[in-house]
């Protein structure tokens, strides 16, 4: 007799399974300890906003796109990126749920999109980290010659970008450090994170505080030397120094109430970052013509050309702290992804359990803190910037239909926090992503789909079929 197969039928995908929905009210699975609350959020927040921004890229566009209209540049900058962030305050206290824009992609607008998002910000995140790492190494270089300490030439840098380098030894050791931090504990890392970011912001005060007095005014004359274009141009540049506060909702679950303090401490550290870039755009126009600006090493060059040079260390010691503060708040947003994707069944469950006693996702967190130390060790930063960018923008673009398309379908949802002037300001957002996007390189989209196409793959050999909400269905 032939036996039975009592095996349950594998799911055949269809358009009602690639676009079914996680429900908006989701229950607390107690994964995480909820150890953060509103000073850690925005610390977590801020960590990711003001960053290589203040160090270098206001000098950069400066420079070499806007001249002193670097001002203008990053106010648009710093619109665009609020649009986009509204709509993410309305998600994270309607969805206070680790995951970011892959939680909030699943909620509006279907699994397969969701999917899609949280493939790409696993790469684009991981980037990220190894860029910012790479970064924090040329600083850590230039600290300790200052103090007579030199690594050998084969620690310096990747293969490629220097004669006898081999690895970028202060790279890898940062990628790992951050990892080991994440996995001792939200708490502890909340901790460190908030003093870092304390330091980053005094420090900062203390350039713009010493630099205001040594403003000379004629220095912003011509205000548009490369038009108003040169203007709207340095805006695509600026803004991905503004968009960190997507890294901070990926640790909703984390935060002591999620639905109440995650749209505070978006909007807090926005509005905090706002200034932050202005007053520093404007110092640095001020203290010396444009022209001048030395595009590596902006307020260094600035202070030390009006005698100030003292400032160069402490400014060095500020875009280590600072640049650092941006890679651990973009580790933890990828392991939180990474964790999410798998409890929800579309990655394989191991990563989906956490670590019993720290209540940390250290199965996720290690296995990141390894890739990306092997991008940031081996790969020049240039080649590790060009896997970033696209997933940033792409999830914006998802953010701000998820807030239209719920607004429309599900009304009566809780919102603690409700974005002001749908659809006017999701579309604004919309706009921008869609613009910046259209600026990308060749290179970057052939990254791009290859790694879709790679996801798909899993999604469909695996994902779909091992998603949770296909017990939900049956």
């Amino acid at each position: 007799m032939k036996p039975v197969d009592t095996r349950a039928p594998r799911p055949r995908p269809t358009r009602s399974t690639l676009l079914r929905r996680m429900p908006v009210t989701v229950v607390d699975t107690g994964d995480f300890t909820k150890s953060m609350g509103l000073w850690q959020l925005v610390a977590l927040s801020l960590g990711g906003l003001v960053g290589a921004g203040v160090f270098s890229l206001a000098g950069v566009v400066a420079h070499d796109i806007a001249g002193p209209a670097v001002l203008v540049s990053f106010a648009i900058a710093i619109v665009a990126s609020g649009a986009a962030g509204l709509c993410y305050a309305e998600f994270a206290g309607m969805v206070p749920r680790a995951g970011s824009a892959y939680t909030y992609a699943y909620v509006s607008l279907g699994e397969i999109i969701g999917f899609l998002i949280g493939w790409d910000l696993l790469l684009e995140y991981t980037a990220i980290v190894s860029v910012v790492a790479i970064a924090v190494s040329g600083y850590l270089n230039y600290i300790t010659h200052y103090f007579g300490f030199d690594l050998p030439a084969w620690a310096l840098g990747a293969p490629g970008t220097g004669s006898g380098h081999r690895v970028d030894l202060f790279a890898v050791l940062l990628c790992l450090l951050l990892a080991f931090l994440l996995s001792r504990g939200t708490r502890e890392s909340a901790r460190v994170q908030t003093g870092l970011v304390a330091l980053k912001m005094a420090i900062v005060a203390i350039v713009v505080l010493a630099g205001a007095f040594r403003i000379k005014t004629g220095n912003y004359d011509p205000f548009f030397p490369f038009g108003l274009g040169g203007a709207v141009s340095g805006a695509a540049l600026a803004f991905f120094a503004v968009y960190g506060y997507d890294a901070m909702s990926a640790a909703a679950e984390e935060s002591t109430d999620g639905k109440r303090l995650l749209p505070k401490a978006i909007m807090i550290s926005l509005g905090i970052a706002s200034v932050v870039y202005l007053l520093v755009c404007l110092v640095i126009v001020g203290m010396v013509n444009y022209t001048d600006i030395a595009v590596s090493a902006p307020f260094s060059s600035a202070f030390d050309s009006i005698g100030l040079g003292v400032l160069g260390l402490v400014i060095a010691v500020g875009a280590v702290v600072g640049v650092t503060t941006s890679a651990f708040a973009n580790m933890l947003a990828v392991t939180r992804v990474g964790f999410a994707m798998s409890r929800d069944g579309l990655l394989p469950g191991y990563f989906g359990a956490p670590n019993p006693r720290r209540r940390v996702p250290t199965r996720v967190i290690w296995p990141v803190g390894i890739v990306s130390a092997l991008i940031a060790g081996f790969l020049p930063i240039r080649e590790a910037a060009e896997l970033t960018n696209v997933g940033i923008l792409m999830a914006f673009i998802v953010v701000a239909l998820g807030v239209m398309r719920l607004r429309r379908t599900r009304p009566e949802a809780e919102r603690p926090f409700r974005t002001p002037w749908v659809p006017v300001v999701p579309l604004i957002g919309i706009a921008f992503s869609v613009w910046l996007i259209g600026h990308l390189t060749w290179v970057t989209w052939v990254r791009f789909a290859v790694w879709l196409v790679l996801g798909l793959v899993l999604y469909f050999t695996f994902g779909h079929r091992h998603s949770k909400l296909n017990a939900g269905a049956a």
